[in-house]
């Protein structure tokens, strides 16, 4: 009877050849996770009228920029794997470090978001998380297409067991399951989309889904890098690590300030609720008052 594998089995596929092309699978993946996050956002953006078009547009800035930051970071974080300049921009054989894409798009955000509606742009960010999300999920199987973000042998049921193909890290030894962190983060990406789905279908208030997004992202992403064996460390973290801890913070203010502000709007809604439509105005009170002292 032969052993069952202790986790998923799976060869590395890092490209596809269809008749002469030769198609690498972590370009395709990530264009495929940046069409999908796009549309979703697109699309729920509709409801709160910003057109589809103008949301397409600002995706795509944000997507390049965003593009760029992930890449310088994880150059920073695995510079013993840079040889030569060529390596800095070989983005078609993977490395992109998802939290320094996500950092630079936000700052820049509000530089291309300034000719949106300022009273919707909190909307419009969860929709944007929503739609990365879901971005995040696909392209994160690019990484896993090419082997990367791998942990060491493990027996945990969710591992990979490596079937064979070439991988970016290793080398890996045939019939042995690993921890891998690109399939772990493909799998809890799934529970935090339909969380998000539910908050909006919920319809809580603007910013709410973004912060959870930041919350629940910051902090499996900062528990999962612990598996990692091939990132630089500083004190025991990776640079993702030290990045998460911030984009968390950031979750639970932006949580924080966006029930404060609907709190501070439903209350001025009940004042005014309360606030008697027939009560005579100040000029009113002090018109009746002097026709009584004329008439005594």
């Amino acid at each position: 009877m032969s052993a069952v594998p202790a986790g998923i089995p799976f060869p590395t596929f890092p490209s596809i050849s269809i008749g002469p092309l030769n198609l690498m699978t972590f370009g395709i993946f990530v264009a495929l996770g940046v069409l999908a996050g796009v549309y979703v956002a697109a699309r729920r953006n509709e409801r709160f009228g910003i057109p589809r078009g103008e949301t397409e547009r600002v995706a795509i800035i944000l997507v390049v920029i965003g593009f760029i930051g992930a890449r310088l970071l994880w150059v920073v974080t695995h510079w013993s794997q840079i040889s030569s300049p060529i390596d800095i921009i070989a983005v078609w054989d993977g490395g992109l470090q998802f939290t320094g894409g996500f950092i630079t798009a936000i700052l820049v955000a509000p530089l291309v978001t300034r000719a949106w509606p300022k009273d919707r742009r909190w909307e419009l960010l969860d929709g944007a998380v929503l739609g990365l999300a879901v971005g995040q999920m696909i392209g994160r199987l690019g990484c896993v297409a090419v082997g990367e973000h791998l942990g060491g042998p493990t027996d945990f049921f969710l591992g990979w067991t490596y079937t064979g193909g070439e991988v970016i890290e290793g080398p890996l030894e045939v019939g042995v399951t690993y921890h891998n962190a690109s399939l772990y983060e493909f799998l809890w990406l799934i529970p935090i989309i339909l969380v998000l789905l539910y908050l909006d279908r919920r319809h809580v208030p603007a910013g709410v889904m973004a912060g959870t997004f930041a919350v629940m992202y910051g902090t499996f992403r900062f528990l999962t890098d612990f598996v990692r064996i091939n990132d630089r460390t500083l004190f025991g973290l990776t640079g993702a690590q030290y990045m998460t801890i911030g984009l968390t913070a950031f979750g639970i203010g932006v949580i924080w300030y966006s029930l404060r502000r609907h709190r501070a709007e439903v209350d001025s809604e009940i004042d005014s609720e309360d606030e008697p439509d027939d009560a005579p105005s100040d000029a009113a009170a002090i018109d009746v008052e002097s026709t009584g002292d004329a008439q005594d």
